[in-house]
């Protein structure tokens, strides 16, 4: 353990001496310039973030910053509350400008830095944090305009201070505790969150949700000053992320996203860096699917049985004029990374027409569930038709307990049945529902495309075949949901040529004759 401990940090501390070597041999120092062409560069560089880059940076600026980047880099220095994601496609040097290049610039504007960095590992993030402080170690040119940085008392990896303490860095991992994090009476006041997303966190949303929490929880409650900037790096990759759930639940939070290229005509969004023909073969070598999602962010979901492409988004209809709304729920009893998903399916009918209205689609303790229900017919109008049902086999006290619980802290009443449960094959039921889509009679509730209940349900739905070992709580939910609603279908009356919409009927009469 010990040794490969050393082996580790040996390991770090040569990667650091390369980037510090890398920033030492970056700029020079004209021995003969005057004092007034010092001042100026300097005036220039806190005005332009471009100008900073090219003369203080200039082995980052290998091709020329792009408008999308320096449009970020303002929207962050004009705002010392921004709080926003710099979703940009994969190789557009987002970690390089929220790591290195804007905390860089705040600084030589004349602002206090305390930059915290969070990853999904803490030596993940000591490395991307240790580019920063090579700079300010090592860049020559920098510690000529502004003076010698290097703390050798505080200048370990991950957690270093400026001899003036005007740029203070600490390395977190998710994991990592950060309540309290200060330096005397210093606070955090810059938060990057960078490469957070690991294949176990994608393949689990309750982990992102946690994930996300602390981000709300833990780390803005640490920033208390004039400056309280949260910066977010990462593409896109996936249909829920950590990233994805903060933007549902921040509306009001910057989301910046570029494309790589243009779908169409394969332009670049940073035609300095790369080519056309670059991602041409990108495509041609990842697979459209893996390219589209790394570069545009569009990830396309294709089973089976089921494909997104079915999926129709519209405007719902009037509360009122659904003929009948049913609200599934597919119940799960506990709340771990493995178990079943609490799934709560609203679906309403109208002409014949289903919609998917709202929905609760989580790894979640029941009272969760029983608590959105009760919330969602608390928003209701009066005269809406609507029932609640669950299948009679997960019934029993626990259940009735959380439903009881629920509908007295909501001071509602759901009325919710027990419906009995087919003695049919549940692949074979979900099944069924595939001439709905096919035929283009569902649709659903265009407000929720960024809803990340209902991107986990898109996802379940489009997993359902034979074999698969993804969870189904969603569809299974649809299914029943659409099959209850099916008793509130007219069926279409067929017509022929000329007949007309309605009907008159004929008089009888019995008269008496005398």
């Amino acid at each position: 353990m010990a040794r490969n401990q050393k082996k580790q940090d040996k390991e770090k501390a040569e990667a650091y001496l390369k980037r510090l070597l890398l920033a030492r041999t970056a700029t020079a120092i004209d021995a003969a310039e005057s004092l007034t062409d010092q001042m100026n560069r300097i005036r220039d560089a806190q005005n332009d973030v471009r100008f900073m880059v090219k003369t203080y940076l200039p082995h980052y600026a290998t091709a020329e910053s792009a408008a999308f980047q320096i449009e970020y880099a303002n929207l962050v220095a004009n705002n010392p509350l921004f709080k926003g994601f710099a979703e940009w496609g994969r190789g557009l040097a987002k970690s390089v400008w929220c790591n290195v290049i804007i905390p860089l610039w705040l600084w030589m504007r004349g602002e206090e830095v305390f930059f915290c960095l969070m990853s999904d590992s803490k030596e993940r993030a000591e490395e991307l944090l240790s580019d920063v402080q090579a700079e300010l170690e090592g860049n020559a040119l920098l510690i000529h305009d502004f003076g010698e940085q290097k703390n050798e008392g505080s200048w370990a990896l991950g957690k270093f201070e400026t001899k003036d303490q005007r740029f203070i860095g600490r390395a977190f991992g998710i994991k990592k505790k950060v309540r309290g994090v200060r330096i005397g009476h210093r606070r955090p006041n810059y938060w990057s969150i960078d490469d957070l997303e690991t294949p176990d966190t994608i393949g689990n949303p309750k982990r992102m949700r946690k994930q996300a929490e602390i981000i709300e929880r833990d780390i803005i409650p640490t920033m208390t000053g004039h400056h309280r900037r949260v910066v977010y790096a990462n593409n896109k990759f996936a249909r829920v992320m950590t990233q994805t759930i903060l933007q549902e639940r921040h509306p009001k939070w910057k989301v910046h996203q570029i494309k790589a290229y243009n779908k169409a005509t394969h332009k670049p969004a940073w035609p300095s860096m790369y080519s056309k023909q670059y991602y041409i073969q990108q495509e041609e070598d990842m697979g459209i699917p893996a390219a589209y999602a790394e570069y545009l962010h569009e990830t396309k979901l294709e089973g089976k049985n089921f494909s997104e492409d079915m999926i129709q988004w519209a405007k719902l209809p009037g509360w009122l004029d659904f003929d009948m709304i049913i609200a599934h729920w597919d119940i799960a009893y506990t709340d771990n990374d493995t178990s079943d998903y609490n799934a709560v399916r609203v679906w309403g009918v109208k002409d014949r027409k289903f919609y998917m209205i709202d929905c609760f689609v989580r790894q979640a303790k029941m009272k969760l569930a029983c608590n959105w229900m009760c919330e969602f017919k608390k928003g209701l109008p009066n005269g809406v038709n609507i029932l609640f049902q669950y299948e009679s086999q997960f019934w029993n006290e626990e259940v009735q307990r959380n439903i009881d619980e629920a509908e007295d802290a909501h001071n509602v009443s759901l009325n919710i049945m027990k419906v009995d449960t087919p003695h049919t094959n549940k692949l074979g039921r979900m099944l069924k529902m595939v001439p709905y889509y096919q035929n283009a009679r569902t649709y659903y509730n265009e407000e929720l495309k960024a809803h990340s209940d209902t991107q986990i349900g898109v996802m379940q739905l489009c997993a359902v075949e034979e074999g698969s070992n993804e969870h189904d709580d969603s569809p299974d939910a649809d299914e029943r949901a659409l099959s209850a609603l099916e008793k509130y279908v007219v069926p279409a009356r067929k017509k022929n040529d000329g007949d007309k919409s309605w009907r008159t009927g004929k008089m009888k009469q019995k008269y008496n004759m005398p």
